[in-house]
């Protein structure tokens, strides 16, 4: 411990030596709680973002801010005890990629502006035609699904974006409050973004059918184009500063649009965790996530990615495939295949991976240009191009990316649940992987997204009560003698509320694993948690050569002062005795000394022979290794279980 508590004091040093940087963040899953960990921040020179990034609900997971090195400090932590896991946070680019809009666009795109209801909606909200039967829709098709199967979206599906526009009269229906993570406030207004002054008229008039013109480009970046009479948003003295500032403006509130369009009963959810110019932070991110479940979404859409892989991402992702929440994210627009990855598509246990095909009967079974293959990041493919969906200020838009190719899967998974309220990510992905056969040199996994296919690959299901478990974070390690501390949650499905007792079982030699509370009752919607603790126990030393292995501890300090206090006073008489008898004096008290020694260490110091009657071996502890731990969670004749790793060192 001294020499570890010496390593930090030398690194901290380096750290304090390092230039001091603008204030970066380090995502930390931590077992000291929020007070230990501001604690350790006092010598580390951080401050603790106090509100968990996984919820108060599980309370391990913070964002911590520095002026210093932010990966430097990440390595220091990871060697804390009590810090799980420690990583620089990231901040991710939406837009981006080759998904470049067509010139010219072609004039009929949205030509046909005659108001409708969406069908299967239960309500008469008027929807723009163009929308509504779009070439899209009909090649995965959604109305043939949706009344064939008499299905039209259930549960609530979280799209994890730029927010949306609150006030577009389609979405309204179904649109729930939200949350703004870039804000830290209710609400997931992506007007906010907007400075009115960067408008010549603000905000920009809606146009009627009949007097909107052309499409006109929004910008290149986001591959949008808007069909309203102030062709947007856009001053075009000033396009170049505009495009890079909102250059992802209008993304949320589109991608909604498509998943509305699908699953039109199927509440939405908007979590902005990116700004109108398409950044956002991995930590907002995974806050995004977990609010999610937490806040009972079934379903999260994520038309985003990242070519850098984050452990946490991953655990907030086994996190919600373990309640049942199903995801579906883009799979990018780099034109890139194997060996290139991108996340979180990449994670395929949890997460179905979208890339695009063409949206018209001659490009519905090629892959679009811009998309990127193979098996490692696509589940799935759908159209991609010259998708028309909302745009905010009440209008409408399309727009070409595996951004819009994404919801489409989503939706899809609203309509899977209408049939089967209890299924989960696995079954999910399962039914969807009966789709339209591609050609396998294109590498997309699965084929195209059928929805008739889809839902009648799902088994009948019912919406009768069950649960979803998990555990979070997916692994710790600890040195032996340390404990570590999992979260355990139980997500309702189909209104269950039954008890649900837990057990843990896979614990290491000399180590203990409980659960607490041993049991829960859910409320038919919220997660449901407790806290398992796993205790080890620290290895004794490794006994000395020649040492009896049930002998007495060698040496007791008793004895050895003994002895030592023996041979001063043996020297002083030595020098007082007459010349004939010092050498027999000298002698007699080594003899002595010896003797004594023996008795004390238990004998003539072999490995054999039995211990004393009695006594018990000394405790090993437990030993170096990886266990795989198991948490179940029993109810009646249910049972699902689920697993992380200990790693003890």
């Amino acid at each position: 411990m001294k020499r570890r508590v010496w390593l930090t004091s030398a690194l901290m040093g380096l750290l304090w030596a390092t230039p001091a940087l603008a204030d970066s963040g380090v995502i930390v899953r931590t077992t000291l709680g929020l007070g230990g960990l501001q604690a350790l921040c006092l010598v580390h020179s951080c401050t603790v973002v106090p509100t968990p990034l996984d919820g108060t609900q599980l309370g391990q997971l913070f964002l911590i801010t520095t002026p210093l090195d932010p990966a430097t400090l990440a390595s220091t932590l990871s060697a804390v005890p009590g810090i799980v896991t420690a990583e620089v946070d990231q901040l991710i680019h939406m837009v981006g990629g080759l998904n470049v809009v067509p010139t010219p666009i072609p004039s009929t795109l949205m030509s046909d502006r005659t108001l409708v209801p969406l069908p299967n909606s239960g309500t008469t909200a008027p929807v723009w035609n163009s929308y509504v039967n779009q070439p899209a829709s009909g090649i995965v098709q959604v109305q043939n699904a949706q009344n064939q199967f008499n299905v039209s979206g259930t549960g609530i599906v979280a799209d994890i974006d730029t927010g949306v526009d609150p006030t577009h009269p389609a979405l309204q229906p179904v649109l729930l409050q939200g949350f703004d993570f870039t804000r830290n406030q209710p609400g997931a207004s992506e007007l906010n973004d907007l400075t009115p002054t960067d408008f010549p008229v603000f905000p920009p008039p809606a146009c009627t059918p009949a007097t909107c013109p052309s499409p006109a480009k929004v910008n290149q970046s986001t591959a949008a184009v808007l069909d309203q009479s102030t062709a947007a948003v856009l001053d075009q003295s000033t396009a170049a500063v505009l495009d890079q500032k909102y250059g992802a403006f209008g993304h949320g509130t589109m991608v909604m649009g498509v998943i509305h369009l699908v699953a039109p009963k199927a509440q939405l959810l908007p979590l902005k965790a990116f700004h109108s110019d398409g950044t956002g932070l991995l930590s907002d991110i995974l806050r995004a996530i977990y609010y999610a479940v937490q806040n009972s979404a079934s379903i999260i859409n994520m038309s985003f990615d990242t070519k850098t892989n984050s452990k946490e991402l991953n655990n907030a992702l086994d996190y919600a495939a373990g309640l049942h929440v199903i995801s579906a994210a883009s799979a990018g627009n780099d034109a890139q295949g194997p060996p290139f990855l991108v996340y979180p598509a990449a994670l395929q246990s949890d997460v179905m991976g979208v890339a695009s095909v063409g949206s018209t009967t001659l490009t519905m079974n090629t892959r679009s240009s811009f998309s990127n293959f193979g098996n490692a990041i696509v589940w799935v493919a759908a159209p991609g191009e010259a998708i028309v969906t909302t745009y905010p200020f009440s209008t409408y838009a399309a727009g070409w990316g595996t951004s819009f190719s994404a919801p489409f899967v989503s939706g899809g998974a609203g309509l899977l649940r209408s049939q089967n309220t209890a299924i989960d990510e696995s079954q999910a992905a399962a039914a969807v992987a009966h789709a339209q056969p591609l050609n396998a040199s294109m590498g997309l996994n699965n084929g195209r997204l059928d929805l008739v296919l889809a839902l009648g690959a799902l088994p009948p299901g019912s919406s009768s009560p069950d649960f979803g478990v998990s555990a979070a974070p997916s692994s710790a390690t600890v040195n032996a003698g340390e404990g570590a501390n999992f979260t355990v949650a139980a997500q309702p499905a189909g209104g269950s509320n039954q008890t649900v007792t837990w057990s843990c079982t896979g614990a290491p030699t000399a180590a203990t694993c409980t659960v607490s509370p041993s049991s829960v009752t859910l409320d038919g919607s919220n997660p449901a948690t407790a806290m398992v603790t796993l205790t080890t126990t620290a290895r004794s030393m490794s006994p000395l050569v020649g040492q009896r292995r049930f002998a007495p501890p060698l040496l007791p300090w008793k004895v050895l002062s003994a002895c030592v206090a023996w041979l001063l006073v043996s020297l002083i008489f030595y020098n007082w005795r007459p010349a004939p008898r010092k050498l027999l004096w000298l002698r007699a008290s080594a003899v002595l000394v010896f003797a004594v020694l023996c008795v004390s260490c238990g004998g003539a110091g072999t490995n054999s022979g039995p211990p004393p009657p009695g006594s018990p071996p000394p405790p090993q502890g437990t030993p170096v290794g990886a266990y795989t731990m198991t948490v179940t969670g029993s109810s009646g004749s249910l049972s699902h279980t689920t697993m992380f790793t200990l790693t003890v060192k």
